[in-house]
Formats: structure tokens, sequence, C-alpha cells
């Protein structure tokens, strides 16, 4: 049985894996925007006019993309414990029989809810990400031909 209950919580350690390599990406990201919004700050009081807004424009995004990232990066940690007591109530139920499945599937649905809310956030990020990196059609100049 125990070999059973070894095989049951692979599933739920695979997923942990999974949202260790997210959270190892979005952590990477909020660096780099961090970083950024250092040299936004730094520029902030040397620039006027369009300069000055382009870069209080920046920053705001930078701010804006730092909250979705955190927040996601709190939903994966937080499903990522849901996920180890998930693993732990799978050995409990095993050794002391005590019919807590329907809680088992509980807290993994809660931690599968909880990393796909966090996906939503990290692709909300990465589409502002995005958009905020789309180049000016004017320096496009789709009205020549190359």
């Amino acid at each position: 049985m125990i070999a059973q209950t070894i095989q049951l919580a692979l599933a739920p350690v695979f997923v942990l894996v999974a949202i260790g390599n997210i959270m190892n990406i979005l952590s990477t990201r909020l660096g780099r925007i961090v970083d950024r919004s250092r040299e936004l700050q730094r520029r902030h009081a040397d620039t006027e006019g369009m300069d000055h807004d382009a870069v209080v424009r920046e920053i705001r995004l930078a701010d804006r993309r730092i909250a979705l990232i955190g927040k996601a990066i709190l939903l994966l940690v937080i499903s990522g414990l849901f996920i180890g007591l998930t693993v732990a109530l799978l050995f409990i139920e095993e050794f002391v029989d005590t019919g807590i499945q329907p809680l088992v599937a509980g807290t993994f649905i809660l931690a599968i809810a909880l990393l796909m809310s966090a996906l939503i956030l990290f692709l909300r990020e990465t589409r502002m990400a995005a958009e905020a990196l789309r180049i000016p059609r004017s320096y496009l100049e789709l009205d020549r031909k190359l």
C-alpha cells in the first residue's frame, strides 16, 4: 500500500516542480523590471516635458507589472503549500486510514486553481509588457516599399 501512496504522491510532486520553474521565470522577470524601474527613477529628475511624461508612463507600467508578478508569486507559493499539504494528507490517510480522501482532493483542486490564477496573472503581465514594447507605426514607415 505504501508503494501505491508514493505513486499517488508523484503527480502532485511534478506539479510542485512546475510551480518552482514558473516561480524562477517570474523572479527573473521581476528582477529585470526592478532594474529598469531603478533606471527610470534615476532619469525622472533629469527629464522635462514629453521625455518626462514618457518616463512617468513607463514607471507606472513597471509598477503595475511588479504588482502583477508579486501577486502571481504569492499565488504560486500558496499553491505549492497546498501541494505539500496534499502529499502529507495522502500519507496520513495511508497510515491512519481516516477517510480524508475528499479533503485530499480538495487541497489538490485548490492548489491547481491557485496555479491557474497565477498563470492568468503571468499572462496579463506578459501581455502588458508586449504592448509596452510595440514599435510605434511611425518608425515602421509602412508606406515605403523596402
